[in-house]
């Protein structure tokens, strides 16, 4: 009796594949595009589905009014610290913690957690040790330099001054493989994964591949999971005719 390929378990949804709610908890986000000032740093902690620490601020608006927020912690910082959301006083440089716009950020400064849109919160560079150099800033728009790729992003989009804290935490080598399976279950993830070609053939399309060659297929585009694997419906295969 055949047994659900992956696609197909992963799309069931079963507990191996079921991401634990405790694991992301924790929203990350911005403040308002409005709000500028001094932020504190009231606590720095860990998240199990986080490869870096994340840190919590508190921002005073008014006198009976203040906001928090939650966003991946910067190498170096501590709590206590103050922070500024906009540029210092007097064009002082910014610091690693500090939130500023792209625009504000001199060039070959390292940041992270950056916005892909003005005012929807870091969605770039927020795991553990990632980081981007500003390269340039030219008609509206700025350019990050992330090892060996560019992206061109909205001078208005924000991000936090440093490195992502959590840099090292591959060298420590993991010597079984039970701890590689409890990393990797916190985070909602399937470990190890099996290669197609490795399998029986009654288990996946790709299975039972002498030699491992694998079987040239073209899958509907609105098949379900489980069937579609190989080419998601190419617009032509094999070589171009010259």
């Amino acid at each position: 009796m055949a047994k659900r390929i992956t696609q197909q378990a992963r799309g069931k949804g079963s507990m191996t594949f079921r991401v634990r709610p405790r694991a992301y908890r924790h929203r990350i986000s911005y403040h308002s595009l409005k709000v500028e000032g001094v932020g504190k740093i009231i606590k720095l902690f860990n998240s199990g589905g986080h490869t870096s620490p994340l840190v919590e601020i508190e921002v005073k608006v008014s006198e009976k009014e203040k906001i928090r927020f939650i966003v991946p912690a910067a190498d170096g910082i501590y709590e206590g610290q103050e922070i500024y959301l906009s540029k210092r006083p007097e064009n002082v440089d910014p610091v690693d913690g500090d939130i500023l716009k792209l625009k504000d950020i001199a060039t070959g400064t390292k940041v992270f957690n950056v916005e892909s849109i003005p005012g929807m919160g870091g969605k770039l560079l927020r795991a553990g040790g990632s980081s981007a150099a500003v390269a340039s800033n030219e008609n509206g728009k700025v350019e990050l330099l992330i090892k060996r790729r560019r992206i061109r992003l909205n001078e208005d989009c924000r991000a936090v001054i440093g490195v992502a804290a959590g840099d090292g935490r591959k060298i420590k080598p993991l010597i079984k493989a039970g701890k590689s399976h409890h990393i990797n279950k916190s985070k909602g993830r399937k470990w190890h994964r099996t290669s197609a070609v490795k399998v029986n053939a009654i288990d996946h399309p790709f299975g039972g591949g002498r030699g491992k060659r694998i079987k040239s297929k073209i899958a509907k585009r609105n098949a379900p999971p489980g069937r579609k694997v190989g080419h998601i419906r190419p617009k032509q295969t094999g070589r171009k005719k010259r």
